[in-house]
């Protein structure tokens, strides 16, 4: 059945795939984005499907994003400023943006008239914090964070939370407690439990999808605070070393924007997935020291990645996701990360050069101004 869909921050790296692939399924879908300078250069990416209604507003604007939610059937919320590091620090903008962004939304779903149907939401795995831990001794583990003296004296791995001995990650399922360790993570956090709150008090299905690391053609290659594929490319291709934080052997679940398409326009289909939230990634960790060796290699250049040994605000050791959850509604992944890397390494090399500009020192400056690295 033909539907009508609003997709916020559809002109985006993850909005912009999911906005294909709905067209593609036949739906009329419309856009609704703000063009953010830092995502976009201001300007109106070329990948944006001619297909599409493009709405250029601000989340914030309550007439603007009314009536563009005048005749939606559908709505996917994928509106965000996005970047751990710098959330830190402009603590306004990303509480304006995702937060107060999503009550606006939520605020014209309870209060105007519409037709949505459904709600699916945008979370994300850093929601979570640390990932779930084993213990020999203990067993399973939540723990918070690790100490800042032994962050100080460069220890990485994890410790029990007990019993002070090395804990082993695990996958992480939905029912980890959330631990939150930026601004970016806690309003991530708002925005999922905003939406599954309202959407429970007045009857309108609503889905939160935890996104785990998403990589793919179109990735933002002029935000030099997130998708670390992305960064580590704009490094690659100016050739210069990618760095990392820590010792490298950070884990993390690397998965497919197509992956995370796919998941959206599952739970779109199914009513069992209602009220739900998610994981999507692919069940499968890998360490961004072995990301980095494999860009560099499918690049083709000589280069090594420099490990800074230094510790980031906000990051985490490891977290991967279980994906035993969203497998039971009919997800699987499909992407092979070696195939999906090649297939980005391609992409960004297509790009010209002026919008491959390496940023990262400068963002880096601005973390050691306000404290945030040591």
């Amino acid at each position: 059945m033909r539907k009508k869909i609003l997709v916020t921050g559809g002109a985006g790296f993850i909005g912009s795939h999911l906005v294909d692939d709905l067209i593609k399924q036949g739906h009329k879908v419309f856009v609704y984005d703000n063009l953010d300078p830092q995502v976009h250069i201001g300007k109106k990416p070329s990948y944006t499907s001619l297909k599409a209604n493009y709405i250029y507003e601000d989340i914030l604007d309550r007439d603007a994003l009314s009536s563009a939610l005048n005749d939606a059937d559908v709505v996917f919320h994928e509106a965000a400023a996005v970047g751990v590091g710098q959330s830190m620090y402009q603590i306004q903008k990303y509480v304006n943006v995702n937060t107060l962004g999503t009550a606006n939304l939520l605020d014209i779903l309870v209060n105007d008239t519409h037709n949505v149907k459904k709600l699916i939401v945008a979370s994300s795995m850093s929601i979570y914090g640390e990932g779930k831990y084993n213990c020999d001794e203990c067993g399973i583990v939540y723990p918070l964070s690790r100490p800042e003296k032994q962050l100080k004296n460069k220890q990485w791995d994890m410790c029990c939370p007990k019993c002070g001995k090395t804990a082993k990650p695990l996958p992480t399922d939905e029912t980890k407690p959330l631990h939150s360790t930026s601004i970016y993570a806690i309003t991530k956090k708002d925005q999922e439990e905003m939406c599954l709150t309202i959407g429970k008090a007045y009857g309108i299905p609503t889905v939160a999808l935890r996104y785990f690391n998403a990589y793919g053609p179109r990735q933002a290659l002029s935000n030099p605070y997130t998708g670390v594929c992305a960064i580590f490319s704009c490094r690659i291709r100016n050739n210069k070393p990618p760095l990392i934080f820590e010792d490298g052997m950070q884990s993390r679940d690397f998965v497919s924007v197509y992956d995370i398409v796919a998941a959206n326009s599952l739970v779109m289909k199914k009513s069992k997935a209602n009220y739900e939230s998610y994981n999507v990634g692919t069940g499968e960790p890998i360490t961004i020291r072995k990301i980095a060796d494999l860009m560099i290699g499918l690049y083709g250049k000589k280069t090594e990645p420099k490990i800074t040994n230094k510790y980031r605000e906000g990051d985490i050791k490891h977290c991967s996701a279980d994906i035993t959850k969203l497998r039971r509604l009919g997800y699987n992944p499909t992407s092979n990360i070696k195939e999906g890397m090649q297939e980005l390494t391609e992409w960004v090399n297509a790009q010209p050069s002026c919008n491959v500009k390496d940023k990262l020192r400068n963002a880096n400056k601005e973390l050691e101004k306000h404290k945030l690295t040591y």
